[in-house]
């Protein structure tokens, strides 16, 4: 469905991404970990078209979208939910959600997905004409997600998605994951809680300091020493 080669991305001087290859089947769960600054969301950023590789190629589906504007590659299947959530504060969770399908044109298709998020997130039914930036952080996180599903994605790419949540929302929030990824959205995930990611991984690879340095199926990752005692606590 997805697949990068040899991608490298630059921040001015800063070699990021080095030869990057990575594969992603429909279907998968697939989860990037690594430490902080080890090139996790620049893989993100750089897929759905934030972020432009020196060299590389990404093809989504048989076509190239290495170069493609960041709008394109929405209209093409691809929904990004950034690290740090960026809800449009000043607007209701109504208008927010609305918002992820302006590229829509399928009304009922439109509000079927809205009865969809609602069904994963029952409490942002209840906030619904409450302004976004009211909302707690395991809400807007919420509400991230339920925007990116608007857009009716086939690859749906999570950033962080348990960042600074209690811990029983970081349960709910994987479950749901999981039930999105079972009603038949792929998802590429980046977290740092690599033993919840890797739990309902499918796939995982191992980044460091820009570099794929492991990858393999999930749970014989998790085995492994090395992803043991780096991200796992030993």
């Amino acid at each position: 469905m997805l697949s990068i080669k040899d991608i490298d991305v630059y921040y001015g001087a800063i070699h990021a991404l080095k030869g990057i290859n990575l594969e992603i089947k429909q279907g998968e769960i697939v989860t990037l970990i690594g430490a902080n600054g080890a090139g996790k969301s620049t893989t993100l950023r750089t897929i759905s078209g934030l972020v432009h590789p020196k060299k590389g190629t990404i093809t989504f589906e048989g076509q190239d979208i290495t170069r493609l504007p960041a709008q394109k590659i929405v209209e093409l299947g691809i929904s990004h939910v950034p690290e740090g959530r960026r809800p449009f504060a000043k607007m209701t969770v109504l208008e927010n959600l609305e918002l992820g399908a302006y590229l829509r044109k399928d009304k009922d298709g439109v509000r079927k997905s809205l009865e969809r998020v609602f069904e994963y997130f029952p409490r942002l039914k209840e906030r619904m004409y409450q302004k976004a930036g009211t909302l707690s952080g395991g809400e807007q996180q919420m509400l991230a997600i339920g925007r990116a599903l608007m857009s009716k994605p086939k690859l749906l790419l999570l950033d962080e998605p348990s960042m600074g949540l209690a811990p029983i929302l970081v349960q709910e929030i994987f479950k749901i994951i999981k039930e999105i990824n079972e009603a038949g959205t792929t998802i590429l995930l980046v977290e740092q809680n690599a033993h919840m990611a890797l739990q309902i991984a499918d796939r995982a690879y191992v980044l460091e300091t820009g570099r794929i340095v492991l990858s393999g199926a999930a749970e014989e990752l998790a085995e492994t020493e090395a992803v043991k005692n780096a991200y796992l606590g030993g």
